[in-house]
């Protein structure tokens, strides 16, 4: 498996435990009478899936992006692309004939 998929994986799991433990700690401190809510509803265990689901695409987002940040280049050299040479662009003049004032202002009327 390539190294990077394997990275993505693992930043996966990392994310839906930190959003389990989250979820947990949020049910457990009944943070907004939130455990009070979940508990006395038909839908309440649906809420807390998609609580946690939802939670655990944000984490799994930020540890990912997290561990790609911290990549360090070992000092392998660029590969691929074209060599082109940079060019230096230099301004040019161009002329402009421009009618004189009061027949522009004519044309507006």
């Amino acid at each position: 498996m390539p190294r990077l998929i394997r990275l993505y994986i693992l930043q996966i799991l990392a994310g839906f435990g930190l959003s389990t433990v989250f979820v947990g700690i949020l049910l457990w401190q009944n943070v907004a009478n939130l455990y009070h809510l979940v508990t006395h509803t038909e839908a309440g265990l649906l809420a807390v899936f998609l609580l946690w689901l939802f939670n655990g695409l944000v984490f799994a987002g930020v540890q990912f992006a997290i561990s790609v940040m911290r990549m360090q280049d070992n000092g392998t050299p660029p590969s691929g692309g074209k060599r082109d040479m940079v060019l230096d662009y230099q301004p040019v003049r161009v002329p402009v004939d421009q009618a004189p004032r009061n027949q522009l202002t004519r044309r507006r009327h």
